[in-house]
């Protein structure tokens, strides 16, 4: 009996411990690191401005190559979601977007559900410093009992602000090679500004081409839109183009059209074809050589110009497409005409 009593006080004062230890701390934490990047503070915002470019430095992606990830919502809007289901060491959960503001901010919300339940909300701070941008990752919460409990055991800023260390080292090294190419791009390409015409298209819209579809799509259309032209008795004023309206990187699609200038006024109808009209403004043009596929370094340096010389892009991007890839077959020498409207 008195044995019994012996355990049984054991018991309570454990249990007492327990209780003690899960009440003492801070009421809620932050963990956070940071790293200073070699590149401009607007290019730094766009690898974290968005659910699918944190991915790509994501540290946990290390460990669980097969992953399940899925997107809900508009990317890179507050609101979206992503949603992820791995093994033991990445678990399950959600993370939203819950406050963007453009090249300083992000906030987004976790919610971890295993291997425990648990939230808090993840922090991305941008300030310029020096030449780079200083990066600071922050994860914040609210310290409950089984928290309270648990750090008196685990070290959780050393556990987690590893993974952060890691993620961010991620992030620098493609930050970095972005600005690098956008430097290389600005000193290959020739950027003129245009006062341009009205220009009108006949061809047809789509705005889900799939990447993997283009070239089939322009083969196709091209070929109906040139026949439809020469029915209606219109004079072409240009090589075929690609209009785009939206480059969708979410899902790997484009809102484009894909048809020739014609010579005609605003109220053109081609029956069975789309008429789109790009009105008379400014426009920004750089002459691109090489594969089609291989073009996105002079789409670089057009974004880079835009936003060293205070400019919005807005309306339409067009791909101009000088050179016939059915008698010149070195890819070199295809010439691409790059149209920007801006203001």
């Amino acid at each position: 009996m008195r044995v019994l009593k012996t355990i049984l006080f054991i018991l309570i004062a454990l249990v007492a411990i327990v209780c003690i230890l899960g009440m003492i701390g801070p009421d809620t934490y932050r963990i956070e690191r940071s790293v200073t990047i070699n590149a401009p503070t607007d290019l730094v915002y766009d690898h974290v401005s968005s659910l699918g470019a944190m991915d790509k430095w994501s540290p946990w992606n290390a460990y669980d190559k097969g992953m399940k990830k899925s997107m809900e919502g508009s990317d890179g809007t507050v609101g979206a979601i992503y949603k992820w289901e791995g093994n033991d060491q990445v678990g399950k959960g959600e993370q939203r977007i819950d406050s963007l503001a453009p090249n300083s901010f992000v906030k987004t919300h976790l919610h971890f559900r295993e291997p425990w339940e648990s939230e808090c909300d993840a922090l991305i701070e941008l300030a310029p410093e020096a030449e780079g941008t200083k990066v600071t990752w922050a994860m914040v919460g609210e310290n409950g009992f089984m928290s309270k409990l648990m750090g008196k055991f685990m070290d959780m800023d050393a556990m987690v602000g590893s993974d952060f260390e890691k993620g961010l080292a991620l992030l620098k090294e493609q930050a970095e090679a972005a600005a690098a190419a956008v430097k290389k791009a600005d000193a290959a390409y020739v950027i003129e500004t245009l006062e341009n015409p009205e220009m009108v298209f006949v061809g047809k819209r789509d705005p889900k081409v799939k990447w993997s579809d283009l070239a089939a799509f322009y083969s196709t259309h091209f070929q109906l839109a040139g026949g439809a032209i020469g029915k209606a008795k219109l004079e072409m004023t240009g090589a075929p183009c690609g209009v785009f309206w939206a480059w969708n990187e979410t899902d790997s699609t484009a809102d484009m059209l894909a048809g020739f200038p014609v010579k005609a006024g605003a109220d053109l109808k081609v029956e069975g074809f789309d008429v789109h009209v790009i009105p008379a403004g400014k426009m920004l043009k750089t002459p691109y050589y090489g594969a089609y596929d291989k073009n996105m370094a002079a789409h670089m340096a057009m974004d880079a110009y835009i936003k060293a010389n205070n400019l919005t892009h807005f309306g339409n991007v067009i791909e101009e497409y000088i050179t016939d890839p059915t008698t010149e077959k070195d890819t070199t020498k295809w010439l691409t005409n790059i149209y920007y409207m801006v203001k």
